[in-house]
């Protein structure tokens, strides 16, 4: 049996993530940092904790124009300030929260689908504050 490795129509791949570093592409990256489908943002400058972020933290994703964000809160699912989901939905931009490696799942999906989605992952030895 002949096997082909299939590569996805998009620039960025998250091939695995969690609470200390991910996998983008063939790159460790152990900061915290938020990809689409065709762009990087490495050393995204966002608080070291879920409940640390502000809605001035997702002013690089929301310049990215998605349609959904989805928040990778480190090796454990943990809910960001009301005022930071208010950032997203106000705009009419979806916000979804889970672990990193959930999230890294969940994005590679959505863009495997040609869905405009951002991912951004809190690292641990990632916080710009």
């Amino acid at each position: 049996m002949q096997l082909s490795h299939e590569r996805p129509d998009y620039a960025w791949v998250l091939r695995g993530a969690d609470g200390r570093q991910a996998r983008v592409n063939d790159r460790v990256l152990v900061r915290s940092l938020a990809l689409a489908p065709d762009r990087l943002v490495e050393d995204w400058p966002a608080a070291a904790t879920a409940a640390a972020l502000e809605p001035a933290h997702l002013q690089p994703l929301l310049e990215l124009q998605p349609e959904l964000i989805v928040l990778g809160t480190g090796a454990r699912q943990a809910f960001p300030p009301p005022a930071v989901m208010a950032a997203c939905l106000t705009r009419g931009i979806g916000i979804e929260v889970m672990d990193n490696a959930a999230a890294a799942r969940t994005y590679n999906v959505l863009a495997g689908e040609g869905r405009r989605v951002v991912v951004a992952l809190l690292l641990d030895g990632g916080a710009g504050d």
